[in-house]
């Protein structure tokens, strides 16, 4: 039993009134923790910032367990600052640390609360503190305590010492099944409580069953009685429990456990839940990993009780109790079921049907199915049947798809098998279309499971008659002993050896009901003879009794029937039907044989049908004798449906059969003796007066005998139809044999197909392939009842592939295709080749040549192939296909690795195929021939600007590799410039260049061959500066003479030259006049007179131009004589201004890799030099930027922006007049 806890409002250290008032200043604040049945009181009005009040992240676990056993709470606790974790029980203290223990993980944080060798009064309500300076969080958790060897006498002493409580109060469970221990023997014509507990959680549907099994008929008087133990029922659940639906009977599962839910709303989330076995506590656990039997799962209002490890012993009547009220009863029967023959693992083919069956040694009318674990039902997808005889089950897995692969189980009971099934796909699908679907079936058992099926039907009937036999030696064993002398009070009961009698009539209630079982005969057969064991065989005192009462039978209208009682003494009886006394006369005889009565109806009729009784002192028994005829079919209805149904694949085939409607009639469709389910493709429609059969999307295998049958008690009649559905033939049946093959003929020959698919074959159709092509040409096609083909059209020593269609009305079948070409002729290969020959050889590739064979013995070379062995290796390796052959006699090997060894050899191909090989070439090495160092395509002059890393990259052939030395100017080069060497390639790398570092640089290649050498010149320079000031001279009229002071980088760079521009008044257009002058002087021609000339003079070097520097204006206004006003004074008009931006920039905010463009508009006289600045650096000079002056429109432009690239943009012009400037933020997104 449990020991309980008096629920009462433990107040914990720090929560009573004490507590109040030591903290006055502090405050209460209740929280709501995201943990369901955490309490929360926070001390502060406000948390410090980074601090928190303490909280359950795990809270503990309710518990229920079995004395002397480890029990455990665990709880993991959050809080800034750590709180502090204490634990107190409402009825009691926990400070006795024998009993109690407290223990902290810091690795994972987990305050445990231990008692080990937990007793029945340590159970209690239990509660955890998490305290620190800002609140306290708080749990309860309940422990149970199963005690262990629980003696009535125990229970009878706490009765005794409580004189004054209501003993109903005492009684551990309100319910009334009780332990075996605890039963009291059942009063004859009582019903076991199991029914009503059952009754009141069962659905309706399930009344009429759960009534038949516990042998009650009355059925008025039970739903009576049922409803009024409702109604106190749910008085008595209304006290735990707001709502209670959902109730799903225990079932099997497919990882072999069992469990049964229910969804249940406690009012007190705390209240207490039991779990009985046949009245028995069980011990479950909450916990999963817990190695327990029994396990509770809760999902918000549902509760799921799990058995794992299923075994015979776990079968019984399962209870859930809230306390001690009782929520929901389930009955777990395990059938004495085991497999015969199991599953086997199926392979099949996309699109096509599988398979499993499985027999059983006892009859199942439904077993459960499970695909990958979940539940399989009757439908568009999976189709279950199962034989007439119960034993043979099947699973078809229609339409497989890949998806469908996965582990497939049958289980019965407790007992279960499983299988895998393999999906794989099909190969002759066309690529990016979905393949027909097939009509074959896969899979099986692979065995005659019919033959199985009958001799265990043999096995259980003759296990049957044993029993019968041995039961009808009991009853004349016991008829046969003398009654032992006993006192009359107490009438000893002698049970026969059969199967559990039906409940017996109840006699002892005020207001007894008539309760009785019947054996129900259901066919005419039983009409006579019916026997029934429900009354006792003898009694202590020697009265008479009945050995073998009356049954309910069921006879046929015109037939004789006969009832039979047999008593254990020679008595007298009478016979009544329907209340009223029966004496021998028209139609009826009553007999009496010794201790047997017997009345016979000659003939019955339907005034024939009631309620037969036959009495015998006080012993009566009873049955019902129903007449009636077997049903029958309309004469014209049964000739119209006898007609065949014709459809094609696809279609729907649909039956229709009326009949006279009748009570009790059952109605059954069959295909080729299996009895059709109505669901998936299947739809069964059954009318009073008529019922139909449709079969949506018939394939061939749909074909059949269809049946359709009428039963009622009184027999069974049968109307048989055939469905025909037709479809494309089969492919023939192969293989395809050679009947002759010459140079000219070739004739092969085949065999019909199994499946004409309904309907006959009118031709076959012939195609031909050529071996090695790819286009099959239709050859002709032959009658039906010709299954051969001659084909004149062949070549000699050529090869061919045949394939064969079938073809009837509804179309052309499947091919059968030759398994091997066929060759017109005999085979006739060519001779060998000669001998290859090596033309070269590298690393990479051989290049090989051979003459042709010197005889080809009459047939015409197409090609050859080449084959390769490998050093130290016996095997030939083919570099080309026979349906791939090389036309030239030479071939370039690349298939090869470097270092390795190789030989050769070639076959001559044919249209007979390859020849004889010839004779191997010479072993040759892969690896490229010995040859002087040689420079591939090298520059000798590269230019780099100062300031960036220069790279000379040299490409260079050598074998074997060759020593790379590089010097400067015919001295051995610096450290700090790297050298970097690999394969065939060599790069000098000087990391920021110098105008120092311009020279002459040599590089030499030498290995064993040879040696050679290359000169590169590298010059690192720079833009160059601008030249001095401009002088103009006129020494000849019409030319000018310009000079200038030399540039600064004159010196430095030998390559440096000097460009000259110029513009007049008449244009005001810049253009070159000199280019590449290598002096400071020059004449400028066709100098006018009256024109204004204007001169630039740029500095050039490999770099590009430097700045201008302006000549003064040479023309008519400098040699102009100034003219003086008289008296009147003049102003001079000045154009020269400052700098000032006309359009500032602008932000930009591009995303990164994308281009941009900033622009702004400049003025100012004289024009005035603009520069770029990026975070207050100039970037005039960088690459990165494309920076551009169009006649005061500054440009810049970026091709694509990087991260650093943001930043602060500033544009400065300035000129001897002033300074202007303008900026702008650049943002590079992502």
């Amino acid at each position: 039993m449990f020991g309980r806890s008096k629920v009462m409002d433990g107040t914990a250290t720090g929560q009573g009134p004490d507590a109040e008032n030591c903290n006055d200043k502090e405050v209460g604040i209740k929280k709501k923790s995201k943990v369901p049945g955490v309490m929360i009181t926070q001390f502060t009005e406000t948390l410090p910032e980074g601090k928190s009040h303490p909280d359950f992240t795990r809270k503990p676990i309710a518990l229920t367990i079995q004395e002397g056993k480890f029990a455990f709470f665990k709880a993991i606790v959050t809080g800034d600052p750590q709180p502090t974790v204490t634990w107190s029980r409402n009825n009691g203290d926990v400070s006795d640390t024998s009993r109690y223990q407290t223990k902290y993980d810091p690795n994972s944080n987990e305050h445990t609360f231990e008692m080990p060798n937990v007793m029945p009064d340590q159970a209690d309500t239990y509660k955890c503190f998490a305290t620190n300076e800002y609140g306290q969080a708080t749990v309860t958790v309940l422990l149970n305590v199963i005690e262990v060897g629980f003696k009535k006498n125990k229970a009878q002493k706490q009765v005794a010492e409580a004189p004054d409580v209501n003993f109903k109060t005492v009684l551990k469970r309100r319910s009334k099944i009780r332990p075996k221990s605890e039963q009291t023997d059942k009063k004859e014509g009582g019903i076991d409580p199991k029914f009503w507990e059952l009754l009141l959680s069962a659905d309706k549907k399930d009344y009429e069953r759960i009534c038949a099994e516990f042998g009650v008929t009355d059925f008025r008087w039970m739903l009576k009685k049922l409803n009024e133990m409702k109604k106190e029922r749910e008085e008595e659940q209304a006290e735990f429990v707001k709502n209670l639906s959902n109730l799903r009977p225990i079932q099997v599962n497919a990882d072999g456990s069992a469990s049964f839910e229910l969804d249940m709303d406690l009012i007190d989330p705390s209240s207490s839940i039991y779990l009985y076995k046949d009245g028995e506590m069980v011990p479950y656990t909450k916990e999963l990993g817990d190695k327990l039997k029994h396990s509770l799962k809760q999902v918000g209002k549902k509760y799921i009780f799990s058995i794992r490890d299923l075994m015979p012993d776990d079968a019984g009547l399962y209870q859930l109790d809230v306390e001690d009220v009782n929520m929901f009863s389930t009955d777990f029967k395990i059938p004495m079921v085991d497999f015969l023959v199991k599953i086997q693992e199926v392979k099949a083919i996309e699109r096509e049907d599988a398979v499993f069956e499985c027999v059983l040694s006892n009859p199942f009318s439904k077993i459960l199915w499970f695909g990958k674990n979940l539940p399989l039902e009757q439908g568009d997808k999976y189709d279950i049947q199962v034989s007439e005889d119960k034993l043979i089950h099947r699973l078809v897995v229609k339409d497989c798809m890949v998806v469908d692969k996965g582990i497939y189980s049958a289980c019965a009971g407790i007992k279960s098998c499983n299988a895998w099934l393999v999906v794989e796909a099909d190969k002759d699908a066309k690529k990016g279309k979905k393949s027909a679907r097939k009509t074959t079936r896969a899979g099986g058992s692979g065995m005659d499971l019919q033959k199985v099926a009958q001799e265990q039907q043999v096995k259980l009937e003759k296990e049957r008659e044993e029993r019968k036999e041995q039961i009808k030696a009991a009853k004349e064993a016991v008829a046969a002993a003398p009654p032992p002398p006993a006192p009359t009070k107490a009438p000893a009961v002698v049970e026969p050896k059969a199967p559990k009698d039906p409940e017996p009539r109840m006699e002892n209630d005020p207001d007894p009901p008539v309760v009785e079982v019947v054996r129900t005969g259901h066919s005419a057969e039983e009409a006579g003879g019916s026997e029934r064991l429900d009354q006792p065989l003898t009694d202590a005192g020697g009265e008479a009794g009945i050995t073998c009462g009356l049954s309910d039978i069921y006879a046929l209208r015109g037939k004789p029937a006969e009832l039979i009682v047999k008593m254990n003494m020679d008595c007298e009886g009478t016979w009544f039907k329907d209340g009223e006394q029966l004496n021998s006369g028209v139609g009826v005889t009553l007999t009496k044989d010794g201790t047997s009565h017997k009345l016979t109806i000659q003939s019955c009729r339907d005034d024939d049908s009631g309620v037969y009784r036959f009495v015998s002192g006080d012993q009566s028994t009873q049955g019902k004798v129903t007449v009636g005829d077997v049903p029958e079919f309309d004469p014209d209805d049964l000739h119209k449906f006898s007609k065949p149904v014709i459809i094609r694949v696809g279609q729907n085939a649909a039956f229709k059969m009326p009949f006279p409607p009748q009570e009790a009639l059952v109605v059954s469709w069959f295909k080729d003796g299996t009895e059709i389910k109505d669901g998936g493709g299947v739809k069964i429609v059954k009318e009073p007066n008529h019922s139909r059969l449709l079969l949506r999307d018939c394939l061939r295998t749909d074909a059949g005998e269809i049946k359709i049958q009428l039963k009622n008690p009184f027999g069974a009649v049968e109307a048989t139809s055939q469905l025909i559905v037709l479809d494309r033939p089969g492919p023939p049946e192969g293989p395809v044999e050679t009947v002759d093959s010459t140079s000219s003929i070739i004739e092969i020959k085949w065999n019909p197909p199994k499946d004409d698919g309904g309907s006959a074959v009118t031709n076959y159709i012939i195609e031909r392939q050529q071996a090695g092509q790819s286009l099959w040409t239709k050859l002709g096609d032959v009658s039906a009842d010709k299954t051969s083909f001659r084909d004149r059209n062949v070549t000699h020593g050529k090869k061919y592939n045949y394939r064969i269609y079938a073809e009837n009305p509804e179309g052309l079948s499947d091919t059968l295709e030759t398994a091997d070409s066929i060759m017109a002729g005999i085979m006739i290969l060519s001779g060998p080749p000669g001998t290859p020959k090596v033309v070269s050889a590298s690393k990479t590739c051989i290049k090989l040549t051979w003459t042709p064979p010197e005889d080809d013995r009459g047939v015409p070379i197409i090609g050859y192939q080449v084959e390769k062995r490998k050093k130290d290796t016996n095997q030939w390796i083919a570099l080309n296909g026979l349906n791939e052959p090389i036309e030239d006699v030479n071939y370039a090997v690349k298939e090869i690795t470097e270092g390795a060894e190789y030989e050769f050899r070639v076959s001559a191909i044919n249209d007979s195929g390859s020849g004889d090989p010839s004779p191997p070439s010479e072993m040759v090495c892969a690896k490229n021939p010995n040859m002087r160092p040689c420079f591939k395509d090298p520059e000798d002059f590269i230019v780099v600007r100062a300031g960036n890393s220069a790279r000379v990259k040299i490409c260079y052939e050598a074998e074997p590799p060759p020593q790379i030395t590089w010097l400067k100017d015919d001295e051995p080069i610096s450290p700090w410039i790297n050298i970097i060497n690999t394969e065939g390639m060599s790069q000098l790398v000087i990391p920021s260049s110098k105008r120092s570092d311009s020279a002459i640089y040599t590089v030499k290649a030498k290995n064993s061959v040879g040696e050679a050498s290359f000169d590169i010149e590298v010059r690192v320079t720079d833009e160059p500066k601008t030249p001095g000031p401009v002088e103009l001279e006129q020494t000849v009229h019409g030319k000018v003479v310009i000079s200038w002071a030399p540039s600064p980088d004159q010196e430095l760079d030998d390559r440096l030259c000097y460009m000259v521009s110029q513009h007049n008044s008449d244009n005001r257009v810049w253009k070159t006049v000199a280019d590449r002058i290598f002096t400071n002087t020059y004449t400028a021609n066709n100098i006018l007179p009256g024109i204004e000339y204007h001169f630039r003079i740029y500095a050039k070097n490999d770099m590009g131009l430097s700045d201008p520097s302006q000549s003064p204006t040479w023309g008519a206004n400098s040699n102009r004589v100034p003219i003086t006003s008289n008296g009147v004074n003049s102003m001079e008009v000045c154009f020269e201004r400052p700098p000032s931006i006309l359009v500032p920039l602008k932000v930009h905010t591009p995303p990164k890799g994308y281009q941009l463009y900033m622009t702004c508009a400049v003025r100012g006289c004289p024009t005035p030099t603009v520069s770029w600045y990026l975070n207050d650096v100039c970037i005039n000079s960088d690459n990165n930027y494309y920076i551009t002056n169009s006649f005061g429109v500054c440009s810049m432009y970026i091709l694509r922006v990087r991260a650093k690239d943001s930043g602060d943009y500033k544009v400065i012009a300035v000129n001897s007049l002033g300074k202007a400037e303008c900026s702008t933020k650049l943002i590079v997104r992502g």
